[in-house]
């Protein structure tokens, strides 16, 4: 498989410009006219066509998308696979919401390495974003993350929620709370709506961030207000560094596992999702009692 001749292809898809693509992938313009033609040449086809409006993809094209991501996808598990061949009968890469890695990473992986001993495992922690992409890519094989993207090669099913609560370092009630000290928490899109619903006043900060970790040291050092995870506001509260706006409303960010449409149904990852819609199902149980 000639995998540069397919990454080409999808990244003049995105692109629709072969200057652009030429740019991203740091190859000469002349590279990637050289590569499509190629294509075009195996499927005695035109999959793109240029005039001054820029580039259009052909029908031939549009058909041939689907089978190019598809092709990508398992590229990157035959190299993984090959790569990392030893001791281990399979290999897994997996994204986490930076949040959820915080609280959950050590303990997840836990269960999961016991659970399939024959699984190397590579985790990484990032932003719904990316993690879409990475997916998308074939660079993740499973990501648990807060905002999904319904892409058309993906799925995706929510396994849970994470709770995060207003806490202050000099107020107490949501009326005694100062805009110009509130720190604007932006942990997803859905999270913000729900911000802006609760509390509109308070929609316009003058300082944002979308990691708790972060939030957590900002008021720790700069003081002020803003939405942190449950276990942070309880141990905020614990060392007197801040406690809770008791009239907020708490705002649940809701949980999503992400994998292939092909892989859905696999073993492993059903063990994996299901490890960790356990630990938010506990973590649940335990707000409540």
């Amino acid at each position: 498989m000639q995998i540069d001749l397919i990454e080409t292809f999808l990244d003049l898809m995105e692109t629709r410009s072969f200057n652009r693509t030429a740019e991203r992938l740091n190859i000469t313009q002349s590279t990637v006219s050289h590569r499509v033609k190629a294509l075009e040449a195996q499927f005695n086809r035109k999959l793109f066509t240029r005039n001054k409006g820029g580039t259009t993809p052909t029908s031939s094209g549009l058909r041939f998308l689907d089978h190019a991501k598809a092709l990508q996808h398992q590229w990157h598990e035959a190299t993984r696979a090959v790569e990392n061949a030893g001791a281990y009968e399979r290999s897994m890469r997996l994204g986490i919401q930076h949040d959820l890695a915080e609280v959950f990473a050590g303990r997840w992986l836990y269960a999961v390495r016991a659970d399939l001993p024959a699984t190397s495992i590579y985790m990484e922690a990032d932003y719904s974003n990316q993690m879409n992409r990475d997916l998308a890519a074939g660079d993740l094989d499973l990501a648990i993350l807060y905002t999904p993207h319904y892409l058309p090669d993906l799925h995706y099913e929510r396994i849970g929620d994470m709770i995060y609560r207003l806490v202050s370092t000099t107020a107490r009630t949501v009326g005694e709370l100062q805009p110009e000290t509130y720190i604007q928490a932006v942990y997803s899109p859905a999270f913000d709506r729900a911000h802006r619903l609760a509390l509109p006043h308070l929609s316009a900060a003058p300082l944002a961030s979308g990691q708790n970790v972060a939030i957590m040291d900002l008021l720790k050092t700069l003081g002020g207000a803003a939405y942190v995870m449950s276990n942070t506001a309880a141990e905020l509260a614990r060392e007197g560094e801040a406690f809770p706006i008791e009239d907020a409303p708490p705002i649940p960010q809701a949980v999503y596992a992400a994998t292939s449409i092909r892989t859905r149904h696999a073993h492993q990852h059903r063990r994996i999702i299901g490890v960790m819609q356990d630990l938010l199902a506990s973590c649940s149980a335990a707000r409540q009692t």
